[in-house]
């Protein structure tokens, strides 16, 4: 019976922010792993594994690509959201491919950033901005409490105040002031010599935004590979994604007026 409730309670939270009118079968994403130079994670088969298998589960399509070729206006119609699960450093060739996203974006698209997708393209403020930081260092792997600031999230609703796993302890800069913080980082326990003390005794640590035209969600965890296979961290995952999309509409490329990479922010 208790489990009964469990899986009651998760249908509740799963289907709380889906529109009328909403259909995972009608959705497709693309989940983007190129690495530039610099650390690759090794987790990133693990989480394109994880996101194949929630679109078995609810229904929607999964492509996978390492290729900034694919970034192209033609190709990205395609899709509804962006996933960048583990990228780093720089992920693309040419300004058109820059252009691609940033048009994709504009024109409503969704982006959902996954672990080190805040340490990709550090010198390009559009994309810092987009993703809503960029990644300066992090303490060694060990023990965290991720303190629950909005329980109402998707993303976050089903978890605990405070939630106890063991993961990297990600540090930013540049953080975009228009980020909605879900969930920080308990610095009170943390083993780091040089624990910054400008958020006092937590730091963002899974956050949401709009910007430029469309939707993005981060989370800074996901860097042990066995954890993609956790359920509790599927649900957070999807519960990103739902919300991306729970206000998304047709893309309108009639929006999309970027013209080069270094365009003046808004704002």
């Amino acid at each position: 019976m208790k489990k009964l409730s469990i899986l009651l309670l998760l249908f509740v939270i799963s289907t709380a922010a889906i529109p009328p009118g909403f259909h995972w079968k009608n959705i497709r994403v693309l989940v983007y792993t190129k690495n530039g130079q610099g650390y690759v994670h090794q987790n990133i088969p693990a989480a394109v594994a994880a996101i194949r298998q929630l679109a078995r589960e609810h229904g929607f399509q999964v492509d996978v690509s390492d290729t900034p070729a694919d970034f192209t206006d033609a190709n990205l119609r395609k899709y509804n959201v962006l996933i960048f699960a583990n990228t780093n450093n720089d992920v693309f060739h040419t300004d058109a491919q820059k252009l691609a996203l940033m048009r994709f974006i504009q024109a409503g698209g969704g982006f959902v950033g996954i672990h080190s997708a805040v340490g990709t393209e550090r010198k390009w403020p559009w994309f810092k901005r987009m993703v809503g930081a960029t990644f300066v260092r992090h303490p060694p792997f060990q023990p965290l409490k991720e303190i629950i600031i909005d329980a109402d999230h998707p993303s976050t609703a089903f978890l605990p105040k405070i939630w106890e796993l063991s993961d990297e302890c990600y540090f930013v800069r540049e953080v975009n002031p228009d980020i909605h913080v879900l969930a920080v980082h308990d610095l009170s326990g943390i083993n780091d010599k040089e624990k910054p003390d400008f958020y006092g005794a937590v730091f963002p640590s899974v956050w949401c935004h709009e910007f430029d035209g469309g939707r993005q969600w981060y989370t800074a965890l996901g860097h042990d590979p066995k954890i993609y296979a956790d359920p509790t961290f599927q649900r957070h995952l999807l519960g990103g994604l739902q919300w991306v999309l729970s206000k998304q509409t047709k893309l309108d490329y009639s929006k999309a007026r970027a013209v080069s990479p270094d365009d003046p922010l808004p704002y």
